[in-house]
């Protein structure tokens, strides 16, 4: 990292000068470097970078080489266009840390064959490739993507060594490299599908909360992003705790691509979406990957913006929801962490300087007194609770104690005010179900009709009395043209269909079927079905492991993103006192 920020000042005093190391007098015809002239830079250039002459000139050479192999592949490049990739490899597959790994290619070229030959040449069996923070597709072409002549790519580890071995041979055939991604995906895809009209205990959902934990109104297809945003957000975390950052990555940029599908009122209302851009920097960070500089600062270009927007200007909106901004703090210490460590590699040591100055007065208030901790966990408390309440009271004691006590309240009362709910619902049900309606249709009805019992009734009596004087009306199915009017309306398509097969194709009928039926139709067999009858929903035994597989990785707790030791980040702030140490030290 001191090598990429010593070049960088370098290479802005060349360009403030106008000197091109590549060309004469400081590189000859056979590509030989110009001893005199790269001396006399090193000489005049020790001084303003606070270096010595050795170092600064073994920087110089480094720069001069680098331009003249960089002029050597835009001419191949130029006159066969074959281009030349940078390779960011994963820290235990480069043969030399300090040198750059290389890959020329044609850009008119599958990924996936790239892949293979990464993965050949450098003994990567399972690998993805990342450009700009977008994972690339293995069937298309390079050029397709964005990748150009001295792109740089990221290469990224997709699965356990450990896991893979237990597999065998034909096994690892069927496996994708994608498993654990796929998996997540479809997990959190089927709990998305769910809207909570089934009994909870046996078919899970999710359900998006306030920061009070107030169930948020957010339309299907938005809602639908969002958990499975949420949902990679969340195993990315899981995968990080366990320092897993290759996989974690790969989750973590999915997680990305699915917040994109929401509009930008609602990431700006949540903060998860800017702990999300933390999370990916600080796997380039973790993967020491920090040469993907236009991405890493663009995210935390937009970190800061989503905090910004989701907080106000001084954290007075995170004041009025929580009370207290203590707790949060950690964030913003993370975030000028990295802001401070991207402007040292960009050769701003100035600016880097100033960053990590906030970090210390930031990380000296939020790092705790241990006899106070063990006082707390001594009256009971979590070591998360203690940690978090500590922060949240900014060291008080007393305070962190009557905050944890108020927070386990607040959370018990929220937990009966849902046994309430649950009780009063499993008591409509049963009603309903008395009435000779299934315990399915009884429990779809009263959740579109809000828990109203006598609505619920309505909406059942109505759908299977249509369905009685329907029933032998066998005219063939309705015309595309009249249910594209009726999806017009904002009716569900199955809806629309089983509207029109009803009402023998009358669209007016069909429409106000649905309108009175709030667009959800119980199926003709309504009326006959046995009270008893089990669900036949789609929770096969494949989809409630997949459920529950993606289940574990939810924290339990709401605050978790919050409870960090701080242990990483004091690591990294002594690493960049050292660095940012060594301009002082010469100029002294």
């Amino acid at each position: 990292m001191a090598e990429q920020n010593t070049e960088v000042k370098l290479k802005n005093l060349l360009k403030q000068e106008n000197i091109q190391l590549w060309n004469p007098p400081y590189t000859d015809d056979t590509n030989q470097a110009g001893q005199q002239h790269m001396q006399e830079l090193a000489e005049r250039y020790a001084p303003v970078v606070c270096l010595s002459e050795s170092e600064v000139g073994g920087a110089l050479e480094s720069i001069r080489v680098q331009a003249v192999k960089r002029g050597n592949r835009n001419k191949t490049f130029r006159e066969t266009n074959v281009a030349t990739l940078e390779l960011l490899l994963p820290r235990d597959s480069k043969k030399d840390p300090k040198m750059k790994n290389y890959l020329e290619t044609r850009l008119d070229v599958l990924v996936q064959e790239v892949v293979d030959r990464i993965g050949e040449e450098y003994g990567l069996k399972y690998i993805k490739l990342i450009l700009n923070g977008k994972t690339m597709c293995a069937d298309q072409r390079l050029d397709q993507q964005g990748v150009k002549n001295h792109s740089k790519m990221m290469v990224l580890k997709v699965s356990d060594a450990e896991w893979k071995q237990q597999l065998s041979e034909a096994e690892e055939e069927k496996k994708n490299q994608n498993q654990s991604v796929q998996r997540t995906q479809k997990g959190f895809q089927i709990l998305s599908e769910r809207d909570g009209s089934e009994d909870p205990d046996t078919t899970p959902f999710l359900e998006i909360a306030d920061q009070k934990g107030n169930p948020l109104n957010i339309p299907h297809k938005e809602k639908k992003a969002l958990i499975l945003a949420m949902g990679f957000h969340e195993k990315g975390r899981s995968l990080m705790k366990r320092k897993q950052y290759n996989n974690a990555l790969c989750h973590l940029l999915q997680a990305d691509q699915q917040f994109s599908k929401c509009g930008s009122a609602l990431l700006g209302s949540v903060d998860n979406f800017a702990v999300l851009q933390l999370d990916i920097v600080w796997c380039y960070r973790a993967l020491e990957a920090l040469s993907c500089l236009d991405d890493g600062r663009s995210r935390l270009q937009k970190a800061e913006a989503c905090f910004l927007q989701c907080y106000g200007q001084q954290q007075q909106r995170l004041l009025m929801i929580k009370g207290n901004t203590g707790r949060e703090e950690v964030l913003f210490l993370r975030l000028y962490l990295l802001q401070s460590l991207l402007s040292y590699i960009e050769g701003n040591d100035a600016q880097a300087q100033q960053q990590l100055s906030k970090v210390e007065s930031l990380y000296e208030r939020l790092a705790l007194d241990s006899d106070k901790m063990a006082q707390l966990m001594s009256l009971g408390f979590t070591e998360r609770e203690a940690r978090l309440g500590l922060r949240a009271c900014h060291g008080d004691l007393q305070e962190a104690a009557v905050h944890i006590s108020n927070q386990r309240q607040d959370r018990e009362e929220l937990r009966q005010r849902e046994r309430q709910k649950r009780r009063r619902r499993m008591e409509a049900i049963s009603t309903l179900v008395e009435l000779g309606y299934s315990r399915r249709d009884a429990a779809r009805a009263l959740h579109h009709a809000d828990g109203d019992v006598d609505t619920a009734y309505g909406i059942l009596l109505d759908s299977s009395q249509t369905a009685q004087a329907t029933n032998n009306n066998t005219e063939g199915a309705a015309s595309p043209e009249q249910v594209e009017q009726l999806l017009y309306l904002g009716f569900e398509r199955a809806m629309s269909e089983a509207a029109l097969r009803l009402t023998g194709g009358d669209v007016q009928s069909a429409t106000q079927l649905l309108l009175d039926n709030h667009g959800v139709l119980s199926p003709p067999s309504t009326s006959t079905s046995s009270p008893e009858e089990p669900s036949t929903s789609s929770n096969s035994t494949e989809n409630d492991e997949l459920v529950n597989e993606v289940l574990e990785d939810i924290a339990r707790h709401e605050d978790d993103y919050l409870d960090l030791t701080l242990e990483e980040e004091g690591e990294l702030i002594a690493t960049m006192k050292t660095y940012l140490s060594r301009g002082s030290t010469h100029t002294a």
